[in-house]
């Protein structure tokens, strides 16, 4: 039972990974021309969100972060370390400060998410 538990929560979270950037940056970048990467991004951002579902559920459950806030605690933490080398290319001007915002918010937010879902789930 508990394998299939988490198959759920490996699923349920690339759905959420996929759900959630979706709408969340539909609603802070609105429609933008695209930039000729046509469907091949949509598939890696789909293998991105199925990574990430399954490493984060792998740290929740190697830390037996059980319950939500243990989980969404160890997923903040994820979220804080993509966050710090979105910092430093800021700083060596690889992004503008409002994609810099835009990419730690969404990491952040994510992380934490999906983190307090497999630790529910645990």
């Amino acid at each position: 039972m508990t394998a299939d538990l988490n198959m759920f929560a490996f699923l349920a979270g690339a759905v959420l990974y996929m759900i959630y950037g979706g709408i969340y940056y539909s609603i802070l970048l609105g429609k933008k021309d695209q930039d000729g990467a046509g469907p091949v991004k949509y598939v890696v951002a789909v293998l991105v969100a199925f990574i990430s579902s399954a490493l984060v559920g792998v740290l929740v459950q190697g830390t037996e972060s059980s319950g939500l806030a243990s989980g969404a605690l160890v997923g903040g933490i994820v979220g804080i370390l993509v966050s710090i080398v979105y910092l430093k290319n800021a700083l060596f001007g690889l992004m503008t400060k409002r994609m810099f915002l835009i990419a730690i918010g969404d990491h952040l937010i994510i992380f934490t998410l999906l983190g307090a879902l497999h630790g529910w789930f645990l």
